[in-house]
């Protein structure tokens, strides 16, 4: 699962025994991003005592990236408890940021476990999410008077239009789900009275909300 959209700054703030927490948590499709926005927070929030953090970017054909940041919380209490929590979510490329000010009581290796977990738990409640799936593309070269009525008719039947280009036709990408190939070379002789000529073009992965 991913963040959705992928824009989306989800926050929180949780305050225990006069210390505050300010969560944040952004999309980050790699560690670069992640680390970008974790520098971005510190940057609006420069006045705190720390600014701890956990992100998990996902690698096709490969283990993900996470990484923790106690940031100066003592070692265990507050990255990898965030991490934790990131993991339990089952979102990837995603980056979590816990600001805190302290408020001059010490909560204790436990309390702090317990604060920044909580903290980003609390961040991740308002969290709309989204999957990627695969879907196989065709391109479909049209005549200009003809495109506006079967590109809508496309859509009302469930067919994803990718991208419209036009040149001296309009070239429709579509994209249907493997498997959807004949229901899609059928609709299309359908609605061009068998003129259509459908023309591979790869595939590609696209977000559909859950």
């Amino acid at each position: 699962m991913y963040l959705c959209p992928a824009e989306e700054e989800c926050t929180a703030e949780l305050e225990i025994k006069r210390s505050k927490f300010l969560t944040f948590i952004t999309r980050a499709t790699d560690e670069q991003a992640a680390r970008d926005y974790i520098a971005e927070i510190k940057s609006r929030y420069p006045d705190a005592r720390h600014h701890c953090s956990a992100f998990i970017c996902h690698q096709v054909g490969q283990t993900a990236i996470e990484r923790s940041s106690d940031d100066g919380e003592p070692s265990g209490t507050a990255g990898q408890p965030m991490l934790d929590v990131l993991r339990g979510s089952g979102v990837e490329d995603i980056v979590a940021v816990v600001v805190r000010y302290f408020g001059g009581i010490k909560l204790g290796a436990g309390g702090l476990v317990h604060a920044y977990s909580n903290a980003v738990s609390l961040g991740l409640e308002s969290l709309s999410t989204c999957t990627k799936k695969e879907v196989l593309l065709y391109q479909l070269p049209l005549p200009h008077s003809q495109a506006g009525q079967i590109e809508a008719r496309l859509r009302a039947s469930e067919i994803t239009i990718i991208d419209t280009e036009y040149a001296r036709d309009v070239t429709l990408t579509l994209g249907v789900a493997p498997g959807q190939q004949d229901r899609l070379e059928g609709l299309i002789a359908e609605l061009t009275s068998g003129e259509g000529r459908l023309l591979e073009a790869g595939s590609t992965w696209v977000e559909a909300a859950n």
